[in-house]
């Protein structure tokens, strides 16, 4: 439910994902899909792409807050979609239709995508797709129960939704070979030492929403250079990463947003910042 403090207005709602932007500038994003575990099939694959370009052409979302409805996260893919025949006109894996990823990858990597940072709030099951749906937010809050899974190879498949880009300076080399070879699971608490998790919460969502609002409470132009940043440092090399530091801060400086960063911050009042 959302904190009834906030106004807030619904955004987009489908049968498979809604979003719901408060007056703070955090969009909850949650998978309804609760009475299957927000499993993945062809239409929910469609309509995640499309609330990621729903959020980054909507004006005032800061931060976006994302989680599923009912008694999971998401439980991967819906093993209905096994036994589907491929339509005529579905792209070949090996197709970039959105950019640098295929539709699938696209689910996933929507969220790194996203202007401005993501929060998953993972609970009940989290496996395959689901766990890399989560891996594509900024950060994720667990709760300890929470099941998890690298679960391709358990249908005879390798993680193909983005999971390997995601994984990169988050889990070590060697264990996440071992999860990927053998698809064992693990849960929340586990997922904190391992990497996948970075916070542990008995109310992840109470705990994401909570970092959500304290995020978009800052320079709305700083937060996203921020993004873009980090975005870049896993390949860009010292020089590089130095002149888009200073790049980023130039473009920010004595601009109106980052004065009433300082105005507000001075003056103990909450600040009034411009949208981007």
């Amino acid at each position: 439910m959302t904190d009834t403090a906030f106004a807030s207005q619904v955004v987009h709602s489908d049968e498979r994902i809604t979003i719901e932007l408060e007056d703070t500038g955090v969009a909850l994003v949650r998978l309804p899909r609760g009475d299957k575990m927000n499993a993945l099939d062809p239409l929910m694959f469609k309509s995640i792409v499309e609330a990621g370009d729903i959020l980054a052409k909507t004006s005032g979302v800061r931060v976006v807050v994302l989680s599923g409805e009912g008694r999971a996260f998401c439980a991967g893919l819906d093993t209905a979609s096994f036994g589907r025949s491929p339509d005529a006109n579905e792209p070949e894996l090996t197709e970039r239709t959105h950019g640098n990823s295929n539709t699938f990858q696209q689910v996933a990597m929507t969220w790194r995508k996203l202007p401005v940072p993501v929060i998953a709030a993972v609970h009940g099951v989290c496996f395959g797709g689901g766990l890399q749906i989560a891996s594509g937010a900024d950060i994720r809050i667990v709760h300890p129960d929470t099941r998890m899974s690298v679960m391709e190879m358990k249908w005879g498949l390798v993680p193909d939704m983005g999971g390997y880009v995601l994984w990169r300076g988050l889990v070590r080399d060697d264990v996440l070979r071992e999860l990927v070879y053998t698809n064992r699971e693990f849960v929340g608490l586990e997922a904190h030492t391992l990497g996948f998790a970075t916070y542990i919460d008995n109310e992840p969502l109470a705990r994401a929403t909570a970092i959500a609002r304290e995020i978009a409470s800052r320079n709305p132009h700083a937060i996203r250079a921020a993004k873009r940043l980090q975005a870049g440092m896993m390949d860009r090399d010292t020089d590089a990463i130095l002149l888009e530091e200073s790049i980023e801060q130039h473009a920010i400086m004595r601009t109106p947003n980052q004065v009433e960063a300082v105005m507000s911050a001075m003056q103990k009042r909450a600040p009034n910042f411009e949208e981007v």
